[in-house]
């Protein structure tokens, strides 16, 4: 029954049981990096060597990207762009519409 950031204001130690899960995404492998999220869209690195686009309301997938090597790293989203890194040693960057 703690609180790790004082600048959260929605949930609380009080109304974290009222979370319910809206929708979930398997991909081929774990994923071990955090998502991204803009205008809608989830972005998502995974070990199946797959960067992921996601509706965010949904979790419909709405692409995928073949890296051809595993994605650890977060998405970072900047200026209409999308970029990851993958562990074969790449950095991909995504246009965003």
């Amino acid at each position: 029954m703690e609180r790790w950031n004082p600048g959260e204001k929605v949930l609380s130690v009080k109304t974290v049981r009222n979370l319910k899960r809206k929708w979930s995404y398997s991909t081929g492998n774990y994923v071990e990096s955090s998502p991204a999220v803009a205008n809608g869209v989830v972005y998502i690195g995974s070990e199946d060597d797959h960067v992921y686009a996601l509706n965010a309301k949904t979790g419909r997938k709405l692409w995928r990207y073949a890296a051809g090597s595993g994605v650890g790293t977060s998405p970072v989203v900047a200026n209409g762009m999308m970029y990851v890194g993958s562990d074969g040693g790449k950095v991909y960057a995504f246009g965003l519409k």
